[in-house]
């Protein structure tokens, strides 16, 4: 595979100096990934980042990673950040099948095997990233171990949106409606709609404006809501995963104990069934653990530092 240069915004991605890479999936999706070198490196992270999200947003996380003596893969998945989107509306979150997304990592782990990164490796996955991830670990993708930070293995609707969803999702595809935003939802993205009073992903005020400065600087990298499709596909993948046992394979899981973007009630059912995994629960922590205050956020760190050190 030959690797071209991407572009990276550096500065508002406020970590250590990346190198980004445009790849081509085997169904000719252009994504992109991002490269954080490590001098000395002990290892390598996968970052799977959440639904609207984007490389840049990691760069923090990338910094903190390096602290621990690792380096960080990253990806935008198909539908979004500077990958190709898919539909006509580029604010719209789509996916034509799920399982596409396993076609955009056996390209990341083409290119981590390219570019030479050092092994061991551990998956770091947040959010749809999760869900997307555990398929991925059931399908033996070579980590060492996993951790996810609030992942998408139920997806929380508002008891009053949930009914009228459901009838949507069901005569989207034979109305032709699909790609039409899920109820509730908008083109605008999150962290611009959301004053950060009352948001539901971090009590931390500087980490969403850093957030919200990304997407007003950069609005190419902002994605609105999901699509009714994308929603029917998210929760099929979800209950398809749901069925199956979990992987032999160490496993860290945080939850915040206000999380109110995806189901708590699947993510404790998962880990009461992994033999090798733990829960963590954060309390008063929301949706981004990874980016909480910065006392979260230090501990957080010191037990994923511990857990990768366990598992070498």
């Amino acid at each position: 595979m030959a690797l071209q240069s991407a572009p990276f915004h550096q500065d508002m991605s406020d970590g250590p100096k990346a190198l980004a890479y445009w790849l081509t999936t085997s169904d000719d999706v252009r994504i992109r990934v991002a490269h954080w070198p490590q001098e000395n490196s002990r290892g390598t992270v996968l970052m799977f980042p959440g639904r609207t999200e984007y490389v840049e947003k990691y760069g923090r996380a990338a910094a903190e990673f390096a602290d621990m003596g690792y380096e960080t893969l990253g990806i935008d998945w198909r539908g979004q950040g500077l990958a190709d989107r898919l539909i006509d509306n580029p604010r719209a979150g789509y996916v034509q099948d799920f399982p596409d997304y396993q076609k955009d990592i056996a390209a990341f782990v083409a290119a981590a095997e390219e570019l030479d990164l050092p092994k061991p490796w551990f998956l770091v996955a947040h959010s749809m990233g999760g869900c997307i991830g555990l398929r991925a670990v059931m399908q033996d993708l070579p980590v060492n171990a996993v951790v996810f930070s609030g992942p998408m293995w139920g997806i929380k609707m508002a008891p009053a949106v949930k009914p009228g969803a459901w009838i949507l999702m069901r005569l989207a595809s034979i109305f032709g409606f699909a790609e039409n935003f899920a109820p509730s939802t908008s083109a605008e993205t999150y962290v611009v709609q959301q004053e950060f009073d009352g948001n539901t992903l971090t009590n931390d005020r500087d980490m969403y404006d850093y957030m919200r400065t990304q997407v007003t600087s950069f609005p190419e990298l902002a994605l609105g809501g999901p699509s009714l499709h994308w929603l029917r596909e998210a929760i099929a993948e979800c209950k398809l995963l749901a069925a199956k046992p979990s992987p032999d394979l160490p496993c860290l899981t945080f939850m915040g104990s206000d999380e109110q973007i995806v189901t708590q009630h699947d993510i404790t059912d998962r880990m009461a069934r992994w033999e090798t995994g733990k829960l963590n629960i954060i309390p008063g922590g929301q949706h981004e653990v990874l980016m909480e205050g910065p006392d979260v956020r230090a501990d957080v760190s010191a037990k994923i530092a511990a857990f990768f050190d366990a598992n070498r």
